[in-house]
């Protein structure tokens, strides 16, 4: 004799997690953080034709403390690092990071000591967008992607140790570039 057995028929019982992931995936909040020209293709995932609103995604955030999102897009140099590493340490938890096209992904065609060559380096990844420039419907098929990730998070003092877990494993893997078995 549950709870289930006193409510009336159509009531839907859910747990906290669920409600809090479903929460999540429908608000990411993005920082901006536009490097180089695939900023564009970022900027236009927010113009009318592509509507990033209709996901409740329209905002882009102009600091750190208010954004869950950091979109990287764009060639990252040397000297660039450290400032976006410090962005990212500045976003509350939980927080995800969207590499957006070649550069950013993989140095792309800076094949140089200037240009770290990808930003999964120095940043825990949870998306790529491959392409030079990346369309901003190909933004939009990675957020639909993340959202789903998202929706299944614990919460809690769980959630803390999978951060903890997720950020470890993803900073000690070898970056995109260094795997066999990629095309180059």
């Amino acid at each position: 004799m549950g709870i289930e057995d006193k409510l009336p028929s159509g009531i839907l019982l859910t747990t906290v997690e669920g409600v809090f992931g479903w929460l999540r995936k429908a608000s990411f909040w993005p920082a901006t953080m536009g490097l180089a020209c695939c900023a564009i293709e970022m900027m236009a995932y927010g113009t009318p034709r592509y509507d990033a609103g209709r996901w409740g995604q329209e905002v882009f955030r102009a600091s750190p403390r208010q954004a869950d999102l950091m979109i990287v897009s764009g060639r990252v140099s040397q000297k660039m690092a450290p400032v976006i590493r410090q962005v990212y340490d500045q976003m509350p938890n939980p927080k995800w990071v969207i590499s957006m096209g070649a550069c950013a992904s993989s140095g792309g065609m800076f094949n140089n000591y200037a240009i770290v060559q990808g930003c999964d380096h120095f940043l825990p990844v949870d998306m790529y967008i491959p392409g030079c420039p990346p369309r901003p419907d190909m933004l939009i098929e990675a957020m639909f992607k993340l959202r789903e990730q998202v929706q299944h998070r614990p919460i809690g003092a769980n959630e803390t140790l999978a951060i903890e877990e997720a950020e470890a494993a993803a900073l000690a893997a070898p970056a995109k570039y260094e795997m066999k078995g990629l095309m180059r």
